[in-house]
């Protein structure tokens, strides 16, 4: 992001602290709870509203069972602990559970030229 479009935005951190495989939340509004996830695929990096599609989004329930924990024993998928439903971690689709056909909500991101990760303040207006 550029100087003059910071004010309208949050530094999530740089692409580079973020491990191959790796999903962390990210509380950048600063409401007191992780309110979106990053998935990191090789150099592919998603985000997402930490919000399960099968409850309404005002209910905001959390994907993670722990702090960060969001991903499937085995890495390869995104999981709610709620109830178990299994999304693809590339398109937020669930393959499995109650959810299924659903998406989890995708977060725009911003990769720097200086490998900062940024998201738009405006995604979490209203949730």
């Amino acid at each position: 992001m550029l100087s003059r479009e910071c004010a309208a935005a949050l530094r999530l951190c740089r692409f580079v602290e973020l491990s191959p495989g790796e999903a962390r939340g990210f509380d950048p509004d600063m409401s007191g709870r992780d309110r979106l996830f990053v998935v990191r695929r090789g150099e592919r990096v998603d985000a997402w509203l930490n919000a399960c599609p099968h409850y309404a989004l005002a209910d905001a329930v959390p994907l993670a069972w722990r702090r960060n924990g969001y991903m499937s024993a085995d890495g390869r998928h995104i999981v709610c602990a709620g109830h178990g439903a299994l999304f693809e971690p590339d398109n937020g689709q669930c393959i499995q559970g109650p959810c299924v056909g659903e998406q989890l909500q995708r977060v725009p991101l911003t990769l720097t030229e200086t490998g900062e990760l940024w998201v738009s303040n405006e995604n979490f207006s209203g949730v």
